[in-house]
């Protein structure tokens, strides 16, 4: 029998207390291992420069871009906007395209023998549908001065952007409208657009006049034009 204070040892035992264990390290005190001791992946200094060196590849490249912004902001500057002209015995300014596209109008109904009042209505209806402006653009297919669309059977696409054909083929359905040269200016340019503003045209009449008694006594402009 075993005395209660005779331990029991396994074989080979020496009868020492066990080894205490070594208490688990803290969180946040285990020292981490260093970045550029990670094997194929290179020090942070090392990326850092190498971006500092790509930029400075790029730099010459942007100084260029950047001297063409400039350059073309002052050249636009000094540019300005387009010329301007005035018509003499008018209080009108506008610009060339305008003037030259009106001169033109007047030109056509000279070269037909029409009265006056066919370049006011003229006049009135291209500065209603375009401004006087030979438009490349417009409602569905609408071009040039008049706003005419070729799939209404007004001529090809070139054609309508003609100035000179544009005005002449207005002319073609203008002196068809009954009372065109004595009725009201809206009907009658209404009666040849066929615009969904009918009451548009109206507005244009006292310019129109103007300019028309000005450029009738001169149909090719010359003397009229003061461009700057």
């Amino acid at each position: 029998m075993t005395s209660a204070r005779t331990a029991v040892h396994p074989a080979g035992a020496t009868g020492r207390r066990p080894a205490r264990k070594r208490p688990a390290a803290r969180r946040g005190t285990a020292r981490k291992p260093s970045r550029g001791r990670v094997a194929g992946r290179p020090p942070a200094r090392k990326r850092k420069s190498g971006r500092l060196s790509r930029l400075g590849a790029w730099w010459p490249a942007l100084l260029v871009a950047a001297a063409v912004v400039v350059g073309l902001a002052w050249d636009t500057e000094k540019t300005g906007p387009p010329g301007l002209c005035t018509v003499s015995g008018t209080s009108f300014t506008l610009t060339t395209e305008q003037l030259t596209n009106a001169v033109t109008i007047a030109g056509v109904a000279h070269e037909r023998a029409l009265p006056e009042r066919a370049v006011v209505i003229a006049l009135a209806t291209a500065q209603q549908e375009s401004r006087l402006r030979n438009l490349a653009y417009g409602d569905r297919d609408s071009l040039g001065l008049f706003q005419q669309r070729p799939s209404m059977g007004w001529g090809t696409e070139a054609q309508v952007q003609d100035p000179v054909y544009a005005a002449g083929k207005f002319y073609d359905h203008l002196v068809q409208v009954p009372g065109w040269d004595t009725g009201r200016l809206t009907d009658v340019a209404q009666a040849v657009q066929r615009s969904g503003f009918p009451e548009a045209y109206q507005q244009w009449e006292p310019m129109a006049t103007e300019l028309a008694a000005v450029l009738v006594a001169k149909p090719t402009g010359s003397g009229v034009l003061d461009c700057g």
